[in-house]
């Protein structure tokens, strides 16, 4: 069934301009789809329909230059193969750089295997295999690697269209699923048709990129169901000739439509005898037949390939079979002439996986089990990777196997920075295989724990350690596992069970010096969220001395972390941005710390070089933290159409790498971004997904940050009471939050305590910008704010007027923009008109430049009022070049002229995963579906 309808003018397109694909593929597979010439190629029978719905598609790409997806979906040996090859044969006759390759069962965990067939293959692979190798063995962050595959795919796709082709999809690795469905929606824009082809069941890996896909990217599933007996009969005529007995053509009955079914049978032993007796009426039987006709060295040489996959080195299958491999040419030989395995060059490969299932489920379970451990034996003897031979390890490892639990230790930690779940899954079986007593079992415990965490799977890295722990191991283990349980009790916002546990752990003697360094630094962390900071701080001094006597990394990056967050927490901008600023230099994934410890002290040139050089070596960072400093890097600019870019698709990687950090805060901030825009309807359901958030993840950040929001648009509701309801529990709950959270909107909670008559509240609100100011006399934001609270508290235009002037030197347009407009509203009560009107219309101007249209348009009433010129607000379209964004129409601007995301994102100093965004945006309000498109729009433009 499809969703997206091709237009017909698009197949003619592609006849126009790459010539009659009929005419190129040759003999073997020709035919006019449509034109009535019956396809000749063995297995396309009965598949006219499909095929030309297939090729339409392909039409549609290559004219329209947009992108697109098909599955094909069906039982095995239903023809998936045979359609999906034809498809690939048209595309590449329509001009197409095609990628085409084949998942493995066996290899479903290695990642990035199945990707890796499509891209390194063919005649102008997509990617070297140099090239790739250094991607697969330098990156440590999935959303790095995919960025970096999709820069290649798309410049590629700059000069012909791309077709992708992955056969038995329901096998690809995780990491692969995972790069194929970011890739669907990076490179929707660019001419790129994915064609995958897989089993309904298990279908959960199709439909997870489906769904990847839905947004904005057409889709067309082909589903293949039997075929006709029609249909069957022309296959036996195309196999046996036109005169097959009628009997063998009723016996084929009993193939049930299946394509490969009904050759196989056609092609058994004794097939043209019509005796019923000797025609097999299974497939396995079937194969069975051709196997008792093979010699006993092929027989065992098939069986050993059957167990190394449906892909094979001839060297492996000669090593399991314990011969040299010259003895095995005749074995080899023998089975392909009984076309049960082809050579694609490099590999031996069973001609369909059918062939390999029924070969490997005649060998006893017990000697399958074996097998495999002997072949994980023999990958790691010859130097493959651990992850190699980790498959074989799963269905071939005992309780009691030291060698496969130490194998994989070695594949977890391998993987671990790519597919962190694979990681902690093959640690949980490491955590069965080990034997039950003794010390490893709490050394791979200690493993899985991080693992589990690193997965975000916190909960079930909690209960592991507790059942560890329950075990009663030596003291020094127990500090041990404390230790590594620190992390996941911080990501689960236990702050108090975290301080609990390290204090208990601590009195522990005996304990090594790493793991009291580490519990002493997590205690500092604990310490961060609770109301003595001053003690925290103390604490955390006292572990970064520790950690670095012994000269512990980790240790050290904890300690650092924890006085980072005790300064941030007290309002000392520059300590924090001193324990950041070296906290990064130990491990460059603290970057965005260190930017945003910038930002704070209104650094934005430091911060502004700091998020180059991270686009220079972003694999090295957390790609989303990345991009939440990038966001407040352009909210601090009064860039808000960047700013929100940068937070919803931070919010979307936290979504696919399942590790969601600052969606809260995120979806607080793009609210307060619609309300300046002036969309209500954005901000409220911005507010509610926060709240949702909350309910997942309440800690006292999360939650005085709603609280905050939900104030903010209790008065924009008109519900002053309940604004200042919201805001005194802001300070009376969240004490330590005052100066994360009110840092650079005070005045808007002052303004609210005023309008309710609470002086109160607005008096404590105002000392405390008083003691932020204090604690940060260098940052002028800080300075200035705090002088524009005391005015407002006051109702004095001296301090006032003294705030503009000190935000001045302030970089935040926004911020200056406040403090311009409650100068300018006070000079009106004063009655002051012309200064009043000249202060109030720079207000104005620097909300307009920032796209604060909300609020631009509320001081243009308060300069209407005051008598000042009309200036005529121009209507904002929803579609349409007038509908974009300045940031929008820089993006299509440059894609237009040819640049890629990449490169459009270095000459806006922005993420590339922000420029996607925008150019998502842009093609939805320009109504168009790809980048020729947009550049033909674009020139048609005279004011572009």
């Amino acid at each position: 069934m499809s969703n997206v309808e091709v237009d017909p003018a698009a197949v003619r397109c592609v006849a126009v301009n790459h010539g009659d694909s009929a005419s190129q593929v040759g003999p073997e597979a020709a035919s006019v789809v449509g034109s009535g010439v019956l396809l000749t190629r063995r297995g396309l029978r009965g598949r006219e329909a499909e095929l030309e719905e297939l090729e339409a598609l392909i039409a549609s790409v290559a004219c329209t230059g947009s992108g697109a997806l098909a599955l094909i979906q069906g039982e095995p040996g239903i023809g998936k193969t045979t359609l999906l090859a034809e498809a690939v044969t048209r595309a590449r006759a329509a001009g197409f750089s095609v990628g085409l390759g084949k998942a493995d069962e066996l290899h479903r965990i290695v990642p990035l295997s199945s990707l890796a067939t499509c891209v390194l293959h063919g005649d102008q692979p997509l990617l070297s295999g140099d090239v790739f190798a250094d991607l697969a063995r330098n990156q440590d962050q999935r959303i790095w690697l995919v960025e970096r595959l999709a820069e290649a795919i798309e410049a590629r796709a700059g000069g012909v269209p791309v077709l992708i082709a992955l056969d038995d999809v329901q096998w690809a690795d995780p990491l692969s699923r995972f790069a194929l469905k970011q890739l669907r929606v990076r490179l929707r824009t660019s001419p790129v048709l994915w064609m995958l082809a897989g089993r309904p069941d298990p279908a959960v890996p199709a439909e997870k990129i489906l769904a990847a896909a839905a947004d904005g990217l057409p889709t067309v599933t082909v589903p293949l169901g039997p075929l006709s007996s029609a249909a069957i009969r022309q296959l036996a005529d195309d196999t046996l000739g036109e005169a097959v007995d009628e009997r063998i053509r009723d016996l084929l009955d009993g193939a049930g439509g299946n394509p490969f079914l009904a050759v196989e049978m056609l092609a058994g032993p004794g097939t043209a005898d019509a005796s019923s007796d000797l025609v097999p009426s299974t497939l396995v039987v079937g194969v069975r037949g051709k196997l008792r006709s093979l010699q006993p060295s092929t027989l065992r040489f098939l069986q050993m390939g059957a167990v190394l996959g449906c892909r094979f080195a001839f060297c492996d299958a000669a090593a399991l079979c314990g011969q040299a491999p010259a003895t095995l040419i005749p074995a080899l030989e023998e089975a392909m002439r009984a076309a049960i395995l082809e050579d694609d060059g490099d590999q031996l490969v069973f001609r369909h996986d059918l062939l390999r299932q029924a070969v490997y489920v005649d060998i006893t379970p017990s000697a399958r089990k074996a097998l495999h451990r002997e072949a994980a034996d023999h990958l790691v003897s010859v130097g493959r990777r651990p992850i190699d031979a980790v498959p074989h390890i799963l269905r071939g490892a005992l309780p009691g196997d030291e060698e496969a639990v130490a194998l994989l230790r070695r594949a977890a930690e391998d993987v671990l920075p790519v597919t962190p779940d694979l990681a902690a899954d093959l640690m949980t079986r490491a955590l069965e295989l080990v034997p039950s007593a003794g010390p490893l079992r709490f050394d791979v415990g200690e493993q899985a724990i991080l693992c589990l965490t690193r997965s975000g799977r916190s909960r079930e890295a909690l209960s592991t350690g507790d059942r560890l722990l329950a075990c009663r191991p030596p003291l020094e283990v127990v500090s041990r596992l404390q230790a590594a349980l620190g992390g996941t009790l911080w990501n689960m916002d236990l702050a108090e069970e975290l301080r609990r546990r390290t204090e208990s752990a601590l009195t522990i003697e005996g304990a090594a010096p790493e793991a009291g360094a580490r519990l002493a630094a997590l205690r500092a962390l604990a310490l961060s969220r609770g109301d003595d900071l001053v003690a925290a701080r103390e604490a955390g001094e006292t572990a970064l001395r520790a950690a670095t006597a012994i000269g512990d990394r980790e240790a050290h990056i904890l300690a650092l972390s924890g006085l980072g967050e005790i300064a941030q927490n007290t309002g000392e901008n520059a300590v924090a941005l001193e324990h950041f600023a070296a906290l990064s230099t130990i491990d460059s994934a603290f970057l965005p710390e260190e930017i945003v410890a910038h930002l704070h002290v209104d650094d934005f040139a430091s911060s502004g070089r700091l998020l180059l050089q991270a686009g220079d070596n972003a694999g090295a960072t957390r790609q989303a933290m990345m991009l939440w400093a990038q966001g407040q890097h352009d909210l601090g600019l009064g860039r808000l159409d960047d700013a929100d870019a940068d937070f919803t698709t931070m919010e979307r990687l936290e979504d696919d790498v399942q590790v969601p950090v600052q969606q809260v805060n995120g979806r607080v901030i793009r609210s307060r971004i619609a309300l300046l825009r002036g969309d209500r309807e954005a901000a409220r359901e911005h507010l509610t997904a926060a709240q949702e958030r909350l309910a997942v993840k309440p800690n006292p950040s999360n939650t005085a940050a709603v609280r905050f929001l939900e104030a903010v648009h209790a008065e924009a509701d008109g519900n002053i009471g309940l604004a200042v309801d919201k805001i005194r529990q802001v300070q009376q709950e969240g004490f330590f939050m005052r100066w994360r959270l009110l840092r650079n909107w005070v005045n808007s909670a002052i303004r609210m305590a005023l309008r309710g008559a609470d002086h109160e509240l607005a008096e404590d609100l105002a000392v405390q910008a008083g003691a932020y100011a204090e604690r940060n006399p260098a940052v002028p934001t800080a300075t200035g704010i705090a002088a524009q609270a005391l005015g407002l508290v006051k109702n004095d235009l001296a301090l006032l007027d003294d705030s503009v002037v000190l935000l001045k030197a302030s970089p935040r347009p926004l911020v200056r923009a406040a403090a311009y407009a409650d100068l300018g509203q006070a000079l009106l009560a004063a009655g002051r008109r012309p200064q009043a009107v000249a202060t109030l219309a720079q207000a104005h101007a620097l909300y307009a430049e920032s796209g604060a249209q909300a609020a631009a348009a509320r001081l243009q009433r308060d300069l209407d009022g005051a008598g000042a010129r009309r200036r005529t607000a121009a209507s904002h379209p929803v579609l349409g070049w007038g509908a974009l964004t300045a940031s929008e129409k820089k993006v299509a601007r440059l894609i237009a002229e040819g640049h890629t995301n990449r490169s459009a994102a270095d000459l806006l100093v922005v993420s590339p995963h922000t420029v996607n965004t925008h150019l998502t945006s842009v093609f939805r309000k320009l109504a168009v579906n790809s980048r020729v498109q947009l550049a033909n729009l674009i020139m048609a433009l005279p004011d572009a």
